[in-house]
């Protein structure tokens, strides 16, 4: 079994900054492909940001594409997701994933662990 903690949401202002971190503990023999994703108030689940198992490739949905950073530190197990000039439409719970099956990472069904998700709310 694996654990992961999601940290780092809270209350920022449009353009502001946060960078949510998502801890992995537990049965972790390989570094796991992780993703994140999250869900608006009366939204469905949206693809956000992914990171390959080997720590190479990096996909980002649409809607954070140029704003947006995932990235890992191995010696922690744990991914980050840097979130820069936030806008009112990213509040969100902010969910972490990992070990996709599928290797489609931008989809939630394939991913075999999840965070307990950690808030986000941009004021405009």
């Amino acid at each position: 079994q694996v654990q992961l903690v999601e940290s780092g949401g809270g209350l920022v202002q449009a353009g502001d900054s946060l960078r949510l971190s998502c801890a992995a503990s537990g049965r972790i023999s390989n570094y796991l492909s992780t993703g994140w994703f999250r869900q608006g108030p009366g939204k469905e689940r949206e693809f956000v940001a992914a990171l390959s198992r080997n720590g190479v490739s990096t996909l980002y949905g649409d809607s954070v594409k140029g704003r947006f950073t995932i990235s890992r530190e191995n010696t922690k197990n744990t991914v980050f997701l840097q979130m820069n000039d936030l806008k009112s439409e990213d509040t969100a719970v902010y969910y972490c994933a990992a070990d996709s099956k599928s290797g489609r990472l931008w989809e939630s069904e394939g991913y075999n662990y999840w965070g307990q998700g950690t808030q986000v709310t941009v004021s405009s």
